[in-house]
């Protein structure tokens, strides 16, 4: 099944739910943002705290699979902030 996603920063953008997870699944890491409270501005709900993981996708172990974390208060900034964790992973996979 061919499946277009949206793409932000030449990573995928996909959303289930109160989750985001931004990056390919077939990498080292993924990151995952976690949507943990949200308030109504004009009649629209807006994050305004999410919960940012990095993961590694080929552990195992869910726990050890979270490298990093963070907390943001708006979308913009959780998405900012996976971009530049995605850029590091992947420039130190291509210095190894």
């Amino acid at each position: 099944m061919n499946q277009e996603f949206f793409m932000y920063r030449g990573y995928p953008l996909v959303r289930k739910g109160n989750e985001i997870y931004y990056g390919y699944m077939s990498e080292p890491f993924v990151v995952m943002m976690q949507i943990v409270h949200q308030q109504e501005v004009n009649g629209l709900k807006v994050a305004d705290k999410i919960r940012v993981y990095q993961i590694a996708t080929k552990e195992p172990d869910p726990v050890k699979a979270i490298t990093k974390t963070s907390d943001r208060p708006n979308l913009y900034e959780a998405v900012d902030l996976a971009n530049v964790w995605l850029k590091r992973a992947e420039k130190d996979a291509a210095a190894k």
